[in-house]
């Protein structure tokens, strides 16, 4: 079946923010004593807000209150982001090559916060037809509510969508929604053998993203 629309996910995919992420988590891990381990940013990489924050919040044995935990997690990113914006390479290319012949969203777990920041900055914001916040879903990735919305929104059907990850969570998600995957691992987070197999296509980079790529999923 021809694709019709391509979904992007934010952190990892199109910004190198997991780093940040790690880094802000560990950070707030230490100033309580604590330590963030990579399986521990794992279990949290893709989900959306209150979801990471009560992953933190078990792994970490917390009792605080998740909006404590976010506004802490939530401030370091932003912070690192607004010092130093991370765009990966071919990001901004990859979206406006996709946006030329289809409907393009954005679909992200990331704070609304966070999102716009980014968006604003690349400018993307005036490129995707479609946001869809993961704070605005009722589950999180991998749930497929966020890419069920972000079909919805561009007015095809999931069948007819592809969408680029980076997590296990993402992958998970997009498959979960009967859509295609492509796999492109964040920078120092690859993906385990087991969730490349959920994806139709993997490349190394969005340096890696051509028109020719997305029209053999069809």
């Amino acid at each position: 079946m021809p694709l019709e629309a391509v979904i992007f996910d934010m952190d990892g995919v199109l910004v190198d923010s997991e780093a940040y992420w790690l880094e802000s988590r560990v950070e707030f891990a230490s100033t309580l004593g604590k330590h963030w381990t990579m399986d521990d940013q794992r279990l949290a990489m893709g989900r959306n807000t209150v979801e990471w924050a009560r992953v933190m919040q078990e792994r970490l044995d917390l009792t605080m209150p998740l909006n404590d935990i976010i506004e802490q997690v939530r401030g370091g990113v932003i912070t690192r982001i607004e010092a130093r914006l991370p765009i990966l390479p071919g990001a901004v290319e990859a979206v406006n090559l996709a946006a030329a012949r289809f409907p393009v969203a954005l679909a992200s777990g990331s704070p609304t916060l966070v999102i716009d920041t980014v968006m604003t900055l690349t400018g993307l914001n005036r490129v995707f037809q479609a946001i869809v916040y993961g704070d605005d879903m009722p589950n999180g990735k991998p749930a497929p509510d966020i890419y069920f919305e972000a079909a919805r929104r561009l007015h095809v059907a999931p069948a007819y969508c592809v969408g680029i990850e980076d997590s296990v969570n993402g992958l998970r998600s997009l498959k979960a929604a009967g859509m295609k995957a492509i796999a492109v691992p964040s920078p120092g987070f690859m993906l385990p053998p087991e969730a490349l197999a959920l994806a139709d296509r993997h490349l190394e980079s969005l340096e890696g993203l051509t028109l020719e790529l997305l029209l053999d999923l069809a």
